[in-house]
């Protein structure tokens, strides 16, 4: 019997997380932190092969299954990154993320890895979010864009750029095993977030830092 029939039998809660070249890390590895921490739970780190994977700024991260033999999933998970737009072009990511995307309980995203579900078809009809740079690309998905650091519709959990990676997995472990597991989880990572600036979202930024962070984000608007 393979390692996820042993865990499906064992009632272990299936997680998978997407890897791809020139992810960013912190959209995979904040929510990693906290989902992990849950009991009863298996999380995946899933790519094609078991060789490491490079984030944007070359981090290496080392998937535990393969695409091919990776477990039906319960959560499917897919992190933003630049990498996202060479993974929604390649066939053998977005059969596997729709296939899993098709049975799992949860279809869920961090920063653009809305995108890449967008693409697998698996956000036609559903309110969305991303990072806010990239949100008015949700539409052309056939999703729509609610602005939110975490926004639940039905089985689909997105959430914004980068660092709202912690505020979904602490949404998430909320709805798989109750308000009181994800905020003794808040409690044990000592996430309680006092930034240094404000201005960390552009409604509350100064215009021109925001059109020049968009900029640089976003050379295609330039």
């Amino acid at each position: 019997m393979d390692h996820g029939a042993r865990s499906r039998l064992a009632g272990m809660t299936q997680i998978g997380m997407l890897l791809y070249p020139g992810l960013t890390q912190l959209d995979l590895t904040a929510p990693y932190e906290v989902l992990h921490r849950m009991r009863g739970t298996e999380v995946h780190l899933v790519w094609k092969d078991l060789e490491p994977v490079r984030d944007r700024a070359k981090m290496a991260i080392l998937p535990t299954q393969t695409l091919a033999d990776c477990p039906d999933l319960d959560v499917l998970f897919v992190p933003g990154g630049h990498g996202q737009v060479a993974a929604a072009a390649d066939p053998e990511v977005l059969d596997f993320v729709r296939r899993q995307g098709e049975q799992a309980a949860w279809v869920t995203s961090v920063c653009t890895g809305s995108l890449l579900l967008g693409a697998a078809g698996l956000l036609q009809g559903y309110a969305a979010t991303t990072h806010w740079a990239y949100a008015d690309l949700l539409p052309s998905f056939g999703a729509t864009h609610e602005p939110g650091r975490v926004v639940v519709d039905r089985n689909r959990v997105t959430a914004g750029g980068v660092t709202a990676g912690i505020d979904f997995g602490l949404t998430l472990v909320a709805t798989l095993a109750g308000e009181q597991v994800a905020r003794g989880l808040q409690l044990g990572l000592e996430y309680d977030p006092a930034p240094p600036f404000e201005g960390g979202h552009p409604d509350r930024a100064d215009p021109d830092l925001v059109a020049r962070v968009r900029r640089g984000l976003r050379p295609d608007l330039s």
